[in-house]
This record gives structure tokens, sequence and C-alpha cells, in this order.
């Protein structure tokens, strides 16, 4: 089962040669990534080790697939490194619950009209140009992304959720011109921008749940951006109208759910009510795309709504070792991970713990071999190679004993084994975290 790519598009008013040095940035993070053969480039999983490691078996993952506008992206303006948004929490949150692969085909600018005009290419499966997307579209990717339907339909279609955010783009021109707006005049505005923003949407989800029609679809409703000090009346007319949109997409949802169609809302408005100022760039940089705080707020409304819970998650300090999470559950231990070569170690009886696995050691061969169901990894210390239901595999930096207070702990590269015992392996960089999951 080959991995699909994950897309990740750049945002309204980001510059060509902008999106060129974070493609640079991310190929050159992936490359340096995998030359270390213990550990996974982030959102690599064993389904895409290379043929030498095909004895590994895959569990069925969790697919998620994300459409939309820049939201979906994760951009914020004088963006100087990859996108963290609220997509990256949302896997992030996935692999707390088990094997997760998110496939992210945001496209920046996009309004409800071009989303339709995706959605019917994906399909009908047919290639569009980013003109046939949507007219001057600022993605300069998007044309890629429309050369891309076939992969893109297949990944569909194999997806257990389909999460949306577009809407932004279509009522962004009242933050401009509501304030020279009568009320009957802005009421009508809203009226004729949530009737086509209906019809829109409505085609999206029929076209997703014909071509799968398993997937759950969770799609946002969309936040007001503008801070009350902006002015009280025009804050009670955007609020209005934000309120108006909630409803709608919630009208949306109630009649799909009629029809018997898994259609759910994620209520992001109302998390931004109040904290406007601090949850996006508009202040700063007269900017309505969320900052990191409403990112994660995104990310949390998404999660609740998808798996009922949200976990928080955060870096360790600086000079502490990564974080392992193993089933969803973070390896609490006197006996730390260690960083030898580039290449992460744990304590092998950790990891057979953690995994409710069971190992041998042989004194004579000062090997430790561990199983798990019908699999078994042999560690020699020293050795520059594992066994791994009989195969052998070559390894950088061989597992090695180390001194914790008056024990000796065997030490065992943490990627090799996991995945030696079919489990799928993850590395966030951003939480310098690994993800294990059977």
């Amino acid at each position: 089962m080959k991995r699909k790519r994950i897309w990740r598009s750049t945002a309204a008013g980001l510059t060509a040669s902008m999106l060129a040095g974070m493609l640079i940035l991310a190929s050159s993070a992936q490359s340096a990534l995998a030359a270390d053969s213990n550990t996974l480039p982030a959102g690599t999983t064993t389904a895409s080790l290379p043929a030498n490691k095909d004895a590994i078996a895959v569990t069925k993952e969790f697919r998620i697939v994300t459409l939309g506008d820049s939201i979906t992206v994760g951009y914020e303006p004088n963006l100087k490194e990859l996108p963290y948004g609220y997509v990256e929490r949302l896997q992030e949150q996935g692999l707390l619950h088990g094997r997760t692969q998110v496939d992210n085909y945001g496209i920046a600018g996009l309004k409800s009209s071009g989303l339709k005009n995706f959605a019917d290419a994906i399909k009908e499966g047919k290639a569009l140009t980013s003109e046939a997307i949507q007219p001057s579209l600022p993605d300069p990717r998007a044309a890629q992304v429309g050369a891309n339907i076939a992969a893109i339909k297949e990944s569909v279609t194999g997806a257990n959720l389909v999460a949306i955010t577009i809407g932004g783009n279509d009522v962004s021109e009242l933050l401009g011109t509501a304030d020279k707006l009568s009320d009957a005049e802005l009421e009508a505005k809203v009226k004729e921008l949530l009737s086509s923003y209906t019809a829109n949407v409505s085609a999206v989800i029929n076209d997703i749940h014909e071509i799968n029609p398993n997937a759950k679809i969770v799609i946002a409703d969309q936040y007001q951006p503008m801070p009350e000090v902006a002015g009280k009346a025009l804050y009670a007319k955007l609020m209005e109208a934000s309120q108006g949109f909630t409803k709608t997409i919630d009208g949306i949802a109630a009649d799909f759910s009629a029809k018997g169609i898994d259609v759910k809302v994620a209520h992001v408005a109302k998390e931004f009510i109040g904290g406007e100022g601090t949850m996006t760039h508009m202040i700063k940089d007269r900017d309505f795309h969320p900052n990191q705080f409403g990112y994660e707020a995104i990310a949390k409304v998404f999660a609740e709504t998808i798996w009922g819970d949200y976990t928080k998650l955060t870096a360790p300090a600086s000079g502490e070792p990564m974080n392992i999470i193993v089933s969803g559950k973070t390896l609490n231990t006197p006996y730390k991970p260690i960083i030898r070569n580039g290449k992460n170690f744990v304590a092998i009886q950790d990891i057979v713990n953690a995994v409710g696995a069971t190992t041998v050691w042989d004194n004579k061969t000062s090997t430790a071999t561990i199983t798990y169901g019908d699999r078994k990894v042999a560690v020699k210390i020293g050795a520059t190679a594992v066994q791994v239901n009989g195969a052998s595999l070559s390894v950088d930096t061989p597992a090695f004993l180390n001194k914790v207070g008056n024990e000796s702990k065997t030490y065992v590269p943490l990627a090799m084994v996991a995945e030696g015992l079919g489990f799928d392996v993850q590395y966030v960089a951003k939480l310098k975290t690994v993800f294990v999951n059977p």
C-alpha cells in the first residue's frame, strides 16, 4: 500500500518565491529525517517502508482528507516556517487514538464555489486548471493540485473522515462593507451570500458522499474575526452575520443527517467570541486568519466533534528527552530516552511493557528477543543488525548497555524495534514527540 503525498498548499497573499522556500524547507527537513533509518519523517508510517521491510504488517489506518481554504492550509501572515495549523494538530489528535493518515488538499483563497468546482472534478476524476477551480486563485500550487485529481479521488474514496473549512472568503467582503450598508442592505447581502453558500456546500457534500458513502463529513462554521474595539455597532452587525452563517451550516448538516448521511458541524465560531483580538492577526496585521491560539481552538473543536475529546500536547523543555506516546499514553519512566548519532533509543523493557510484548534475555549471546503476537525481534548488544522474524535488518547504531543509577539497562533503537513488531511510528518534530501505534 503506497502512502499518498500530503499537499501543503500556500495561502492568500503568499508569493511564489516564499512558497518555493517553504517547499525547499519541507524537502530538506524530510530528507534529513529520512537519512536516519531509525527516525521516520513526520507523517511517515510503516505502510511506506522500503522493500527490505516488507515483512512488517500494516494495520488499517484512520484516514482523514482535509479540504477547504487557507484555514485548511494553515496560513498565517509573515509565515517563515512550515504551517502548523488545525490540520497538523488534528493528525496529532488522531495518533492518540491509533494509526492516522492525513491528506491535506487545502487551497488558499478558495471560496465555496471553487470548492464545488474542485469536488465536482474529484467526483468525475477529471484534472482541471487553477482557473477552472476558481479564477485568480492566489495559491501558486492550485494548478498542481488540480492536475493530481486521480490521486485525490483515490484518497477521498479511502477516507474515514473528510474535514472541511470553507466560507471565510465568501463573507470576507463584509468586513470592509458592513459599516457602510444599512441594516436592510446588509441583511439582503448576507441572505444572498448564504443562499449561494448553501447551494455550493450542499453540492460538495453530495459529491463526497457519492465518491465515498461511508465517510464521515465534518465541516466548520465561520468565526467572526473583527474585535469589538473596531466599533460596537460594526461588531454587532458582523456577529449577527456570523450567527446566520452558523444557523445555515447547522441547517445543511441537519438536512443531510435526516437522509442518513453522516455530516457534523464543528462549531468553531463560538470559540472566537470575545477573543477575536487574541486569536487572529486582525489587530497587528489586519489579517483575519487565526494565529496559533486560533488554530489550536479550531483543532480542539474538530477533535471533540470527531472523537469526543481533545488532549493538549506540548513539546518537552529544551534539553529534555523527546516524548514517546504509545497507544495514546506517554511513556513515563526513569529510564529516559537517549539520542545517539541522531537516533532515538529507549530502554528495551520500557517499550516492551508499553506495547504489551514479552522479552527473553540470552546472557550467552547478549541478545534480547522481543515477542508480540506472531512477531519476533532479536536485538544483540553491539550488533549492526537486528533480526525481524528471522530476517536481518541493518542498523547504523547498535543497541547498547546504559548505566542508570546502579542499574545497566539495554537501550534499543525505538523505530526499528517498534516497526519490527508491526507497529506504526510517526515523529512530529514540532512537538519533539514520537507516536507509536499497533
